[in-house]
């Protein structure tokens, strides 16, 4: 019922200066960890018994920092994970300041056959400025160890931050290269509006996360990891052949997943919305044109801790008719190197009409998309400018998302 499995760990050993997502600084060894673990690990039974896990392929422990959660619990989750879904892919993440040997040493005997560990730079300067509790010796430590161990491992890098030069940008690259991962993500910062970094630079330009500043990194890092042997094949990850991320993939080709706790989102279709409203008798019938419903856990992670039942969640609902699930499909589907897939156009022409043959042909005419192989897939400039290029293709869904909350 689905490809992908995503679970949510919400805490942090402090909260980076940049970030916004579901976390909270806890301390180390907080009993609340390993409650809200056995919860997710409940969960999980409970779905299971519901088929929701049937066909799941890859499974993916986020956050926040999975690893804080230490060798025992997040041994536990990750071995519970492989017994109730058995994908065959299982990222954790992970930050160099709490990937000790016993942790990695655990979720690998467990199960887990990837890691993706947040290095972001590897100019101490610069994680300084990011917040980051860990530095670049550290960081290469830590990969060095991942590596070693036979784990599968990405790292993820950042780009058009405090301080970032063009040659400070060039040696983390190449320093994470160096390390020998088979997989690197690159994002520019987003400065989120009242996160420590907005404050502190309230009053600044940010000359330095300008979009052509942005541009000119995201370019730099094509340029210096295809030198190096990697492949482009989403606008933010390269890999080497075979070392892709396949749950990403899940993200951005309209197959259904499941996320588990506080904050965790879950795209589902209609067969896999009745199985879960079985054991979530909150949740409001989907209207009769639904064909997609979005989910997001809204429950706080100590309420989660201590009831784990699906039907004490809440959740915010989104449900999208067949036409606003194919602009949706459309425009993640840009993200991807091989481009949109060619049944995927043929039913957005058949839904949108002569609006779909317009739009397309304003975005080649712009460079945005191209011809590629038999696919329309993204330019370069359609990923620099990836807004508007995603923006045409949602902006042919008719009407808006109906959305609610239980």
């Amino acid at each position: 019922m689905t490809s992908a499995l995503y679970l949510h760990m919400p805490f942090c050993a402090r909260k980076c200066a940049y970030c916004d997502f579901a976390s909270w600084a806890t301390p180390s060894g907080d009993p609340l960890m390993g409650a809200y673990e056995r919860s997710l690990e409940a969960q999980l039974d409970e779905v299971a018994s519901l088929g929701l896990l049937e066909g799941c392929e890859t499974a993916y422990v986020g956050g926040g920092t999975p690893t804080l959660l230490g060798e025992k619990d997040l041994g536990s989750l990750v071995e519970k994970i492989m017994g109730a879904a058995r994908p065959s892919e299982l990222t954790c993440e992970a930050n160099p300041d709490s990937l000790t040997d016993a942790v990695l040493l655990a979720v690998r005997e467990a199960g887990a056959t990837r890691l993706s560990i947040g290095v972001q730079s590897l100019d101490d300067d610069e994680l300084f400025e990011l917040g980051r509790l860990h530095d670049a010796s550290c960081a290469r430590e830590c990969v060095t160890a991942a590596v070693a161990s036979g784990l599968d491992v990405s790292v993820d890098l950042m780009c058009a931050t405090p301080g970032q030069t063009g040659e400070s940008w060039r040696c983390s690259l190449e320093g994470a290269a160096a390390l020998g991962v088979g997989h690197v993500s690159v994002y520019p910062l987003q400065i989120e509006e009242g996160t420590p970094l907005d404050r502190r630079y309230a009053d600044d330009p940010c000359a330095w996360n300008a979009p052509e500043v942005q541009a000119e990194r995201m370019t730099q890092a094509q340029v210096e990891l295809e030198a190096d042997g990697y492949c482009r094949y989403e606008v933010a990850s390269y890999a080497f052949p075979g070392k892709e991320c396949r749950h990403n993939k899940v993200y951005w080709t309209g197959s259904p997943y499941l996320g588990l706790g506080t904050g965790a989102s879950s795209m589902l279709d209609l067969a896999g919305y009745l199985r879960l409203s079985r054991a979530c008798p909150q949740l409001p019938a989907a209207p009769s044109d639904a064909r997609r419903v979005r989910l997001t856990v809204e429950t706080p992670r100590r309420e989660l801790a201590a009831e784990p039942r699906l039907s004490a969640l809440s959740l915010s609902l989104e449900f999208l008719t067949e036409a606003q699930a194919v602009a949706e499909d459309l425009m993640l589907g840009a993200r991807l190197v091989e481009g949109l897939r060619p049944e995927l156009v043929s039913r957005a022409s058949e839904l949108f009409g002569t609006r779909f043959d317009d739009a397309v042909d304003v975005l080649l005419a712009r460079g945005l998309l191209a011809e590629k192989n038999g696919r329309l897939a993204p330019t370069q400039q359609g990923w620099l400018l990836g807004n508007e290029l995603y923006g045409a293709l949602w902006d042919l869904a008719p009407a808006e998302v109906i959305s609610g909350e239980c």
